[in-house]
């Protein structure tokens, strides 16, 4: 409250000068008395706290003409960015309830008020507002972003398809695979709804927008080896790495049971033999040492990730190969390998395994869009010792 009233003692002195001046030069309307007297009562209010009350008297000090609608524009922006929502929708809407508008003080406070709402929350009414900037095509480069960022907010992403088709860029990325991302989740809802046919047709304009859209395969994979075609499941699968080899770690898995039900695991150890040389994370020699300790042993399995961790430190490699030794160990060594495990399992605790590469967000999954900043496709597994 205190540090509202020293916010607020400049605006008042501004407002006395200003109502003085404004008075010293009319003929009819306020008297020097009356300024004067609202000037006071305001200050009163202010200062014992009543800002609510003070706004008012301050506001109707203004006449809103061609010389205060910069102050009140200016006004209910501070209010907005000091998270004092309400002060500057009423202070934005008692300037468009003005007559005396022109249209560029019309569109400027149709802005303002939108704002207003978009950070009450009020996305129906924001949006509105938007849409009728948008229509009278004033304000574009401004009201674009944000009308997508409440159809993100409320994943209208039918409405959001529409509007980011009409910008280049969304941020510093290309619309288009925006727009890709858009298609993904479309498909996503529709796979929902187990409607196979739809979710194919969006995934499709998925990669028509963004060929290089990896997540589109990732699904058409998924659906592919749910409906049984393992072929088809591991064609997309191979594609997904080929458009993005840091999501290699979230397709191994499904990978290998594909190969498992067509009978080819050799083949499978072979892709996983040429990702390790192109993939500098631990998963795909994680991989590789599952299937050489079930068909080979542990012991071989252990010797296989010890030297490829010489290469690629990794605490998560570490705590695989003593899991691997403790099977052969006995007496002090075993007891060894379970306080080490006991580390390793510590150090990884609750340790993130995602990390966006634009704002820096940490998480326990992938995420498609940050949380944090919204960008799309920028969240990506951590690399180092404690992570890939």
């Amino acid at each position: 409250m205190q540090d509202l009233v020293w916010f607020l003692l400049p605006v008042a002195a501004a407002f006395g000068w200003f109502a003085a001046k404004r008075a010293k030069g009319k003929a009819a309307g306020y008297s020097d008395s009356m300024l004067g007297a609202d000037y006071i009562t305001g200050l009163n209010y202010l200062l014992n706290e009543q800002q609510d009350k003070a706004i008012d008297v301050f506001i109707r000090m203004l006449e809103v003409n061609s010389d205060t609608v910069e102050t009140h524009l200016a006004l209910g922006n501070l209010f907005r960015r000091r998270g004092e929502v309400d002060r500057a929708i009423r202070i934005h809407q008692n300037l468009m309830a003005r007559s005396s508008l022109n249209s560029e003080q019309r569109a400027d406070a149709v802005l303002e008020l939108g704002q207003d709402y978009m950070k009450a929350g009020l996305f129906d009414r924001a949006e509105g507002l938007f849409r009728e900037l948008i229509e009278n095509n004033v304000h574009l480069l401004t009201v674009m972003p944000l009308l997508l960022d409440i159809y993100q907010q409320e994943k209208d992403w039918d409405n959001a398809i529409d509007i980011a088709g009409q910008m280049g860029f969304v941020g510093e990325q290309s619309a288009k695979a925006v727009i890709a991302q858009f298609y993904c989740e479309l498909a996503e809802n529709a796979r929902a709804r187990e409607d196979s046919e739809a979710t194919v047709d969006l995934l499709n304009k998925a990669s028509e927008f963004d060929p290089r859209c990896a997540r589109a395969r990732l699904i058409m994979g998924n659906i592919a080896r749910q409906q049984g075609d393992y072929r088809a499941a591991l064609e997309a699968y191979e594609q997904v790495a080929e458009r993005d080899i840091e999501l290699l770690p979230e397709i191994l898995d499904d990978m290998h049971a594909c190969h498992r039900e067509l009978g080819s695991v050799d083949a499978f150890i072979d892709y996983l033999r040429g990702a390790i040389t192109r993939y500098a994370g631990i998963s795909p020699v994680l991989a590789l040492a599952d299937i050489l300790n079930s068909e080979e042993g542990s012991e071989p399995a252990a010797r296989f990730i010890a030297a490829e961790l010489g290469k690629r430190p990794s605490v998560r490699g570490l705590s695989r190969f003593i899991d691997l030794s403790l099977s052969s160990s006995e007496g002090a060594a075993h007891e060894n390998l379970l306080l080490l495990k006991n580390i390793t399992d510590q150090l990884l605790e609750n340790k993130p395994v995602y990390q966006c590469r634009e704002c820096g967000f940490y998480g326990k999954m992938l995420h498609w869009q940050c949380p944090s900043c919204k960008h799309w496709n920028t969240v990506k597994p951590i690399h180092g010792v404690v992570g890939e």
